[in-house]
């Protein structure tokens, strides 16, 4: 399976332990670095943001906790056909990632797992903001199924002028176009208690690649595949 991870210039040790732990657990998978610089390079990426100490995005009138914020929501474009996965980088594999497919609904235009919860913290990973929105987190996971002609109302110009908020919540589809994964594919370390099963370990708050990180228990999970 091809899999587009976000990457952040700031969070390349946490990149380079995803690949590690999606190889050692799908060594047939296609890994494909998200990169910002070299999509706006090809010109399919030129959202025009501030970039004074942190990434302001202009669009969406509010910060930005990482490069790859909106540049995911390209994955369709770029991907052209078939079911590939895009994951945020600080995410950890604990299962073949072709076991996902077992929840590949082709009458979803994509599949996340849906979060239901309220955010509490007012900042993450190296004290960036936490900002809220609907559906939060249900797009740091994504099956996208890019034959479904759904997808196709997500186009470039969107991608480059909508508001964040608005591609975080999947503007472009209706609610039945929109599937669910099991709770296990994105779980959310020290934000939603321990799992039994574990597929996909999302730090979504930080870890220990972070220089000022405050050592957690969970580290463990993320230190071993570093």
């Amino acid at each position: 399976m091809r899999v587009y991870i976000g990457y952040d210039a700031k969070e390349d040790a946490a990149y380079q332990a995803c690949v590690r732990s999606l190889w050692k657990h799908s060594p047939h998978s296609i890994p494909l670095k998200l990169e910002s610089d070299r999509l706006a390079a090809a010109g399919l990426l030129n959202r025009p943001v501030d970039r004074r100490g942190v990434i302001y995005d202009l669009p969406s009138g509010a910060p930005c906790s990482t490069e790859f914020a909106n540049s995911r929501f390209l994955v369709p474009l770029l991907a052209q056909t078939g079911w590939v996965l895009f994951v945020d980088c600080d995410v950890i594999f604990f299962s073949d990632v072709d076991d996902i497919m077992e929840y590949a609904d082709p009458e979803k235009a994509v599949c996340v797992v849906q979060h239901q919860y309220v955010v509490r913290e007012i900042s993450k990973m190296d004290d960036q903001v936490q900002t809220r929105y609907p559906r939060k987190n249900w797009s740091s996971v994504m099956l996208f199924n890019c034959d479904h002609p759904a997808n196709r109302r997500l186009s470039l110009h969107d991608v480059n002028t909508r508001p964040g908020r608005d591609l975080h919540a999947f503007y472009w589809l209706n609610d039945a176009e929109i599937g669910e994964l099991p709770a296990s594919w994105n779980w959310l370390v020290d934000v939603q208690p321990k799992p039994d099963r574990i597929d996909i370990a999302h730090f979504t708050l930080g870890g220990p690649w972070i220089d000022s990180w405050a050592p957690k228990d969970s580290d463990r999970l993320w230190l071993d595949n570093r």
